[in-house]
Protein backbone atom coordinates (compact mmCIF):
# COMPACT_ATOMS: atom_id res chain seq x y z
CA UNK A 1 0.00 0.00 0.00
CA UNK A 2 1.38 3.57 -0.85
CA UNK A 3 0.00 6.53 1.10
CA UNK A 4 0.40 9.80 0.56
CA UNK A 5 0.30 11.51 3.64
CA UNK A 6 0.59 14.86 5.63
CA UNK A 7 0.23 16.11 9.35
CA UNK A 8 -2.74 18.02 8.71
CA UNK A 9 -5.57 17.59 6.69
CA UNK A 10 -4.52 18.30 3.35
CA UNK A 11 -6.23 18.77 0.07
CA UNK A 12 -8.98 16.65 -1.47
CA UNK A 13 -6.91 13.93 -3.07
CA UNK A 14 -4.63 13.36 0.16
CA UNK A 15 -4.29 9.35 -0.31
CA UNK A 16 -3.69 7.43 -3.28
CA UNK A 17 -4.27 3.95 -2.86
CA UNK A 18 -3.31 0.83 -4.77
CA UNK A 19 -6.49 -1.21 -5.80
CA UNK A 20 -5.18 -4.40 -5.27
CA UNK A 21 -4.99 -3.26 -1.35
CA UNK A 22 -8.79 -3.30 -1.04
CA UNK A 23 -9.07 -6.49 -3.12
CA UNK A 24 -7.09 -7.99 -0.41
CA UNK A 25 -8.22 -6.72 2.67
CA UNK A 26 -11.94 -5.38 2.01
CA UNK A 27 -13.34 -8.68 2.67
CA UNK A 28 -11.98 -8.95 6.68
CA UNK A 29 -12.49 -5.46 7.57
CA UNK A 30 -15.95 -2.68 7.57
CA UNK A 31 -14.99 0.64 6.28
CA UNK A 32 -14.96 1.73 9.73
CA UNK A 33 -11.91 -0.74 10.35
CA UNK A 34 -9.96 0.20 7.11
CA UNK A 35 -10.37 4.20 8.23
CA UNK A 36 -8.93 3.13 11.82
CA UNK A 37 -6.24 1.37 10.26
CA UNK A 38 -5.44 3.64 7.32
CA UNK A 39 -4.82 6.41 9.96
CA UNK A 40 -2.55 5.01 11.81
CA UNK A 41 -0.60 3.69 8.72
CA UNK A 42 -0.62 7.59 8.09
CA UNK A 43 1.76 8.11 11.20
CA UNK A 44 4.20 5.57 10.66
CA UNK A 45 6.25 7.37 8.15
CA UNK A 46 5.81 10.50 9.97
CA UNK A 47 8.09 11.63 13.11
CA UNK A 48 5.27 10.15 15.62
CA UNK A 49 5.81 6.63 17.17
CA UNK A 50 3.12 4.04 16.44
CA UNK A 51 0.80 2.80 18.76
CA UNK A 52 2.09 -0.54 20.54
CA UNK A 53 -0.11 -3.80 19.06
CA UNK A 54 -0.21 -7.20 20.20
CA UNK A 55 -0.77 -10.90 18.24
CA UNK A 56 -3.72 -12.66 18.72
CA UNK A 57 -3.54 -16.33 18.11
CA UNK A 58 -6.14 -19.02 17.28
CA UNK A 59 -7.15 -20.11 20.79
CA UNK A 60 -9.65 -17.85 21.05
CA UNK A 61 -10.50 -13.99 22.65
CA UNK A 62 -8.25 -13.02 25.41
CA UNK A 63 -5.49 -10.56 26.12
CA UNK A 64 -4.81 -8.86 23.02
CA UNK A 65 -6.37 -6.95 19.58
CA UNK A 66 -6.01 -8.91 16.81
CA UNK A 67 -8.41 -7.53 13.65
CA UNK A 68 -5.61 -4.16 13.13
CA UNK A 69 -2.87 -6.27 13.54
CA UNK A 70 -3.32 -8.41 10.96
CA UNK A 71 -2.83 -5.36 8.23
CA UNK A 72 0.08 -4.02 10.66
CA UNK A 73 1.40 -7.40 10.68
CA UNK A 74 1.22 -7.91 6.33
CA UNK A 75 2.66 -4.13 6.48
CA UNK A 76 5.91 -4.75 8.50
CA UNK A 77 6.06 -8.32 6.51
CA UNK A 78 6.55 -6.15 3.57
CA UNK A 79 8.47 -3.41 4.84
CA UNK A 80 10.87 -6.29 5.97
CA UNK A 81 11.17 -8.25 3.11
CA UNK A 82 12.42 -4.61 1.49
CA UNK A 83 14.68 -4.10 3.74
CA UNK A 84 16.25 -7.40 3.73
CA UNK A 85 16.26 -8.18 7.31
CA UNK A 86 17.84 -11.35 8.17
CA UNK A 87 15.84 -14.00 9.98
CA UNK A 88 16.77 -16.06 13.50
CA UNK A 89 20.02 -17.78 13.97
CA UNK A 90 19.61 -21.47 12.36
CA UNK A 91 16.29 -20.97 11.57
CA UNK A 92 15.60 -24.32 9.82
CA UNK A 93 13.26 -24.24 6.72
CA UNK A 94 10.31 -25.92 8.74
CA UNK A 95 10.31 -23.28 10.44
CA UNK A 96 9.88 -20.60 8.28
CA UNK A 97 6.89 -22.70 6.62
CA UNK A 98 4.95 -22.71 9.65
CA UNK A 99 5.70 -18.93 10.19
CA UNK A 100 3.93 -18.27 6.80
CA UNK A 101 1.16 -20.73 7.52
CA UNK A 102 0.01 -19.59 11.05
CA UNK A 103 -0.17 -16.13 12.71
CA UNK A 104 1.43 -17.02 16.05
CA UNK A 105 4.53 -17.28 14.54
CA UNK A 106 5.11 -14.15 13.03
CA UNK A 107 5.24 -10.68 14.71
CA UNK A 108 6.72 -10.10 18.33
CA UNK A 109 4.59 -8.93 20.84
CA UNK A 110 4.78 -5.33 21.67
CA UNK A 111 3.28 -4.59 25.25
CA UNK A 112 2.87 -1.64 28.31
CA UNK A 113 5.59 -2.74 31.01
CA UNK A 114 3.91 -2.62 34.05
CA UNK A 115 6.95 -3.09 36.06
CA UNK A 116 10.70 -1.78 36.85
CA UNK A 117 11.99 -5.01 38.17
CA UNK A 118 11.82 -4.59 41.54
CA UNK A 119 14.15 -6.64 43.75
CA UNK A 120 11.66 -7.61 46.40
CA UNK A 121 10.59 -10.04 43.70
CA UNK A 122 11.15 -13.61 44.73
CA UNK A 123 9.83 -15.96 42.32
CA UNK A 124 7.49 -19.15 42.89
CA UNK A 125 8.38 -22.32 40.91
CA UNK A 126 5.82 -24.74 39.42
CA UNK A 127 6.58 -27.04 37.12
CA UNK A 128 4.72 -28.83 34.01
CA UNK A 129 5.97 -31.65 31.34
CA UNK A 130 5.11 -33.58 28.66
CA UNK A 131 7.23 -36.19 25.93
CA UNK A 132 5.92 -38.47 23.24
CA UNK A 133 7.34 -40.52 21.09
CA UNK A 134 6.45 -38.69 18.03
CA UNK A 135 6.71 -40.31 14.61
CA UNK A 136 9.98 -41.83 15.28
CA UNK A 137 10.27 -45.69 16.21
CA UNK A 138 12.25 -45.05 20.18
CA UNK A 139 12.07 -42.75 22.28
CA UNK A 140 15.56 -41.37 23.09
CA UNK A 141 14.27 -37.96 24.67
CA UNK A 142 14.73 -37.66 29.08
CA UNK A 143 13.46 -34.52 30.94
CA UNK A 144 14.11 -33.66 34.90
CA UNK A 145 11.63 -31.15 36.83
CA UNK A 146 12.41 -29.85 40.52
CA UNK A 147 10.35 -27.51 41.56
CA UNK A 148 12.05 -26.85 45.17
CA UNK A 149 16.19 -27.90 44.55
CA UNK A 150 16.67 -27.18 48.42
CA UNK A 151 14.27 -30.11 49.90
CA UNK A 152 15.64 -32.40 47.10
CA UNK A 153 19.17 -31.98 47.95
CA UNK A 154 18.71 -31.44 51.73
CA UNK A 155 21.48 -33.33 53.10
CA UNK A 156 24.02 -31.56 50.93
CA UNK A 157 22.36 -27.95 50.23
CA UNK A 158 24.50 -24.84 50.68
CA UNK A 159 23.07 -22.76 48.28
CA UNK A 160 20.22 -19.46 48.62
CA UNK A 161 16.58 -20.69 48.41
CA UNK A 162 14.02 -21.09 46.73
CA UNK A 163 15.82 -23.31 44.05
CA UNK A 164 14.78 -25.11 41.34
CA UNK A 165 16.50 -27.27 38.36
CA UNK A 166 15.26 -28.17 34.84
CA UNK A 167 16.34 -30.58 32.40
CA UNK A 168 15.85 -31.51 28.65
CA UNK A 169 18.06 -34.12 27.18
CA UNK A 170 17.41 -35.38 23.98
CA UNK A 171 19.41 -38.26 23.24
CA UNK A 172 20.34 -39.96 19.66
CA UNK A 173 21.97 -43.55 18.92
CA UNK A 174 19.94 -44.95 21.61
CA UNK A 175 18.79 -43.75 24.99
CA UNK A 176 21.96 -44.30 27.50
CA UNK A 177 23.77 -41.29 26.88
CA UNK A 178 20.36 -39.22 27.77
CA UNK A 179 19.58 -41.46 30.67
CA UNK A 180 22.86 -41.25 31.57
CA UNK A 181 23.10 -37.07 32.18
CA UNK A 182 19.94 -36.94 33.45
CA UNK A 183 20.37 -38.19 36.51
CA UNK A 184 23.59 -37.60 37.39
CA UNK A 185 24.02 -33.74 35.66
CA UNK A 186 22.87 -32.40 38.89
CA UNK A 187 24.80 -34.19 41.57
CA UNK A 188 28.18 -33.44 39.46
CA UNK A 189 26.98 -29.51 39.79
CA UNK A 190 26.63 -29.40 43.67
CA UNK A 191 29.42 -32.16 44.03
CA UNK A 192 31.80 -29.54 41.84
CA UNK A 193 34.61 -27.86 44.08
CA UNK A 194 33.37 -25.06 42.97
CA UNK A 195 29.87 -24.68 44.16
CA UNK A 196 28.03 -22.33 44.87
CA UNK A 197 30.67 -19.94 45.38
CA UNK A 198 31.33 -19.73 41.23
CA UNK A 199 27.95 -21.73 39.88
CA UNK A 200 28.98 -21.09 36.42
CA UNK A 201 32.03 -22.71 36.76
CA UNK A 202 30.79 -25.83 38.22
CA UNK A 203 28.17 -25.55 35.24
CA UNK A 204 30.53 -26.71 33.10
CA UNK A 205 32.73 -28.33 34.98
CA UNK A 206 30.07 -30.77 35.64
CA UNK A 207 29.15 -31.20 31.90
CA UNK A 208 32.63 -32.21 31.17
CA UNK A 209 33.04 -34.40 34.42
CA UNK A 210 29.01 -36.32 33.08
CA UNK A 211 30.50 -36.66 29.75
CA UNK A 212 33.29 -38.23 31.05
CA UNK A 213 31.79 -40.64 33.35
CA UNK A 214 29.83 -41.63 30.57
CA UNK A 215 32.64 -42.86 28.63
CA UNK A 216 33.84 -44.75 31.49
CA UNK A 217 30.84 -46.63 32.13
CA UNK A 218 31.62 -49.59 30.82
CA UNK A 219 27.43 -51.29 30.69
CA UNK A 220 26.87 -48.38 28.60
CA UNK A 221 26.66 -47.60 25.06
CA UNK A 222 29.33 -45.09 24.99
CA UNK A 223 28.47 -44.49 20.70
CA UNK A 224 25.25 -43.19 22.11
CA UNK A 225 25.05 -39.73 22.56
CA UNK A 226 22.40 -36.47 23.78
CA UNK A 227 22.00 -32.84 23.65
CA UNK A 228 21.74 -31.10 27.33
CA UNK A 229 20.30 -28.29 28.01
CA UNK A 230 19.86 -27.25 31.71
CA UNK A 231 18.16 -24.22 34.37
CA UNK A 232 19.55 -23.75 37.38
CA UNK A 233 17.66 -20.91 39.65
CA UNK A 234 18.56 -19.82 42.67
CA UNK A 235 16.27 -17.44 43.96
CA UNK A 236 15.98 -14.37 41.25
CA UNK A 237 19.15 -15.35 39.11
CA UNK A 238 18.20 -17.94 36.56
CA UNK A 239 21.51 -20.02 34.96
CA UNK A 240 20.60 -21.53 31.29
CA UNK A 241 23.40 -24.39 30.39
CA UNK A 242 23.48 -25.52 26.59
CA UNK A 243 25.20 -28.00 24.58
CA UNK A 244 23.23 -28.97 21.79
CA UNK A 245 20.45 -28.30 19.58
CA UNK A 246 17.32 -27.55 22.75
CA UNK A 247 16.28 -24.45 23.16
CA UNK A 248 15.23 -22.23 26.46
CA UNK A 249 12.87 -19.29 25.87
CA UNK A 250 11.95 -16.83 28.82
CA UNK A 251 8.19 -15.59 28.55
CA UNK A 252 8.56 -11.66 29.13
CA UNK A 253 5.06 -9.87 29.13
CA UNK A 254 3.74 -12.07 25.69
CA UNK A 255 7.43 -11.27 24.52
CA UNK A 256 9.65 -13.82 23.53
CA UNK A 257 13.24 -13.83 24.57
CA UNK A 258 15.98 -16.49 23.70
CA UNK A 259 18.30 -18.05 26.16
CA UNK A 260 20.36 -20.21 24.28
CA UNK A 261 21.89 -20.56 20.75
CA UNK A 262 20.84 -23.85 18.62
CA UNK A 263 24.17 -25.61 17.98
CA UNK A 264 23.82 -26.39 14.61
CA UNK A 265 26.70 -27.54 12.78
CA UNK A 266 25.77 -24.52 9.62
CA UNK A 267 25.64 -21.91 12.02
CA UNK A 268 28.80 -19.84 11.03
CA UNK A 269 30.34 -19.92 14.34
CA UNK A 270 30.44 -23.25 15.08
CA UNK A 271 31.02 -24.24 11.69
CA UNK A 272 35.05 -22.02 12.21
CA UNK A 273 35.00 -23.79 15.70
CA UNK A 274 34.46 -27.03 13.89
CA UNK A 275 37.08 -26.39 10.79
CA UNK A 276 39.84 -25.21 13.02
CA UNK A 277 39.92 -28.12 14.86
CA UNK A 278 39.83 -30.21 11.65
CA UNK A 279 36.52 -31.32 11.28
CA UNK A 280 33.83 -30.84 8.21
CA UNK A 281 30.28 -29.78 7.60
CA UNK A 282 28.82 -31.56 5.03
CA UNK A 283 24.87 -31.59 3.86
CA UNK A 284 24.40 -29.60 7.62
CA UNK A 285 25.71 -32.69 9.57
CA UNK A 286 29.16 -32.49 11.33
CA UNK A 287 31.32 -35.01 9.80
CA UNK A 288 28.66 -35.88 7.50
CA UNK A 289 27.60 -37.57 10.84
CA UNK A 290 26.11 -35.77 13.22
CA UNK A 291 23.12 -32.80 13.12
CA UNK A 292 24.37 -30.91 16.40
CA UNK A 293 28.04 -29.47 16.93
CA UNK A 294 28.16 -29.73 20.44
CA UNK A 295 26.75 -33.34 22.40
CA UNK A 296 27.47 -35.44 25.55
CA UNK A 297 28.64 -38.74 24.53
CA UNK A 298 29.19 -39.72 21.03
CA UNK A 299 32.82 -40.91 21.69
CA UNK A 300 32.92 -43.06 18.48
CA UNK A 301 33.44 -39.74 17.25
CA UNK A 302 35.68 -38.16 19.90
CA UNK A 303 38.68 -40.87 20.24
CA UNK A 304 41.23 -37.99 19.71
CA UNK A 305 42.59 -35.41 21.33
CA UNK A 306 40.25 -32.18 20.18
CA UNK A 307 37.79 -33.15 18.45
CA UNK A 308 35.80 -30.80 17.11
CA UNK A 309 32.25 -32.33 18.90
CA UNK A 310 32.35 -30.90 22.51
CA UNK A 311 30.36 -31.45 25.91
CA UNK A 312 31.06 -27.54 26.80
CA UNK A 313 27.99 -25.07 27.69
CA UNK A 314 27.29 -22.11 26.01
CA UNK A 315 25.94 -20.04 29.55
CA UNK A 316 23.10 -17.36 29.92
CA UNK A 317 22.65 -15.59 33.15
CA UNK A 318 19.15 -13.82 33.84
CA UNK A 319 18.40 -11.87 36.52
CA UNK A 320 13.93 -12.53 36.78
CA UNK A 321 11.84 -9.60 37.46
CA UNK A 322 7.98 -9.26 37.70
CA UNK A 323 7.61 -9.26 34.26
CA UNK A 324 9.42 -12.90 33.66
CA UNK A 325 6.46 -15.28 33.74
CA UNK A 326 7.55 -18.52 32.27
CA UNK A 327 10.32 -20.39 30.97
CA UNK A 328 10.31 -22.69 27.96
CA UNK A 329 12.69 -25.45 27.65
CA UNK A 330 11.56 -27.83 24.65
CA UNK A 331 14.15 -30.54 22.13
CA UNK A 332 14.61 -29.72 18.60
CA UNK A 333 11.54 -31.82 17.54
CA UNK A 334 9.07 -28.44 18.88
CA UNK A 335 11.62 -25.65 17.35
CA UNK A 336 12.11 -27.58 14.05
CA UNK A 337 8.27 -26.93 13.66
CA UNK A 338 7.42 -23.88 15.95
CA UNK A 339 9.07 -20.62 16.48
CA UNK A 340 9.54 -19.38 20.03
CA UNK A 341 7.11 -16.39 19.51
CA UNK A 342 4.60 -18.99 18.73
CA UNK A 343 5.58 -21.31 21.43
CA UNK A 344 5.29 -18.64 23.86
CA UNK A 345 2.32 -16.89 22.59
CA UNK A 346 0.39 -20.60 22.96
CA UNK A 347 1.55 -20.87 26.58
CA UNK A 348 0.50 -17.98 27.71
CA UNK A 349 -2.71 -18.34 26.21
CA UNK A 350 -3.45 -21.22 28.27
CA UNK A 351 -1.63 -20.20 30.93
CA UNK A 352 -4.59 -17.12 31.54
CA UNK A 353 -7.13 -20.16 30.38
CA UNK A 354 -6.14 -22.28 33.40
CA UNK A 355 -2.89 -21.70 34.58
CA UNK A 356 -1.49 -25.34 34.70
CA UNK A 357 1.96 -25.82 33.33
CA UNK A 358 1.73 -29.46 32.60
CA UNK A 359 -1.71 -28.66 30.25
CA UNK A 360 0.85 -25.80 28.48
CA UNK A 361 3.09 -28.42 27.80
CA UNK A 362 1.00 -30.63 26.48
CA UNK A 363 -0.77 -27.88 24.55
CA UNK A 364 2.62 -27.45 22.70
CA UNK A 365 3.09 -31.24 22.16
CA UNK A 366 0.12 -31.75 20.43
CA UNK A 367 0.67 -28.40 18.33
CA UNK A 368 3.85 -29.29 17.10
CA UNK A 369 2.56 -32.93 16.38
CA UNK A 370 -0.06 -31.14 13.89
CA UNK A 371 2.83 -29.55 12.26
CA UNK A 372 4.15 -32.66 11.54
CA UNK A 373 7.35 -32.83 13.34
CA UNK A 374 9.34 -35.52 12.55
CA UNK A 375 11.18 -36.10 15.60
CA UNK A 376 10.80 -37.06 19.66
CA UNK A 377 9.11 -34.42 21.61
CA UNK A 378 9.60 -32.82 25.12
CA UNK A 379 8.47 -29.77 26.59
CA UNK A 380 9.32 -28.23 30.32
CA UNK A 381 7.33 -25.38 31.07
CA UNK A 382 8.16 -23.32 34.55
CA UNK A 383 6.08 -20.68 35.87
CA UNK A 384 7.34 -18.18 37.96
CA UNK A 385 4.05 -16.77 39.97
CA UNK A 386 1.06 -18.87 41.51
CA UNK A 387 -1.03 -16.51 39.54
CA UNK A 388 -1.82 -16.82 35.42
CA UNK A 389 -0.41 -13.95 33.25
CA UNK A 390 -2.30 -10.27 33.56
CA UNK A 391 -4.00 -9.22 30.42
CA UNK A 392 -2.36 -7.09 28.79
CA UNK A 393 -3.02 -3.51 28.17
CA UNK A 394 -2.87 -1.80 24.88
CA UNK A 395 -1.74 2.10 25.42
CA UNK A 396 -4.47 4.52 24.13
CA UNK A 397 -2.21 6.40 21.09
CA UNK A 398 -1.45 9.92 22.26
CA UNK A 399 -1.91 11.32 18.29
CA UNK A 400 -4.96 11.64 16.74
CA UNK A 401 -5.95 9.60 13.25
CA UNK A 402 -7.58 11.48 10.95
CA UNK A 403 -8.77 11.45 6.57
CA UNK A 404 -10.60 13.29 4.58
CA UNK A 405 -14.12 13.22 3.08
CA UNK A 406 -12.40 12.43 -0.33
CA UNK A 407 -10.57 9.70 1.39
CA UNK A 408 -13.60 8.06 2.72
CA UNK A 409 -15.35 8.66 -0.62
CA UNK A 410 -12.21 6.64 -2.69
CA UNK A 411 -12.51 4.16 -0.20
CA UNK A 412 -16.32 3.57 -0.84
CA UNK A 413 -16.09 3.57 -4.71
CA UNK A 414 -12.98 0.72 -4.42
CA UNK A 415 -15.31 -1.54 -2.49
CA UNK A 416 -18.06 -1.13 -4.20
CA UNK A 417 -16.56 -1.85 -7.27
CA UNK A 418 -14.59 -4.72 -6.21
CA UNK A 419 -18.19 -5.90 -4.63
CA UNK A 420 -19.22 -5.79 -8.59
CA UNK A 421 -16.05 -8.07 -9.73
Amino acid sequence: MRIREGRACPSPFSFVFERSFFFRVHFLYTRKELVHVLGRKMDEDSDYPPPFTALESKYGKGDVIAKEDLISETLENLKQIKIGKPPRHCVSSAQLVAASELDLDTGIVSIMSPSNGNSAFIPIFRSGSCSEIGPKPFMEDEHICIDDLFDHLSETAHFPSPGAFYGVFDGHGGIDAALFVRENILRFIVEDSQFPICVKKAIKSAFLRADHAFANAKSLDSSSGTTALTALIFRRTLLIANAGDCRAVLGKRGRAIELSKDHKPNCISERLRIEKLGGVVFDGFLNGQLSVARALGDWHMKGSRGSPLIAEPELQETLLTEEDEFLILGCDGLWDVMSSQCAVTITRKELMLHNDPERCSRELVREALKRNTCDNLTVVVVCFSPDPPPRLEIPKSKYKRSISAEGLNMLQEAMVLDSNV
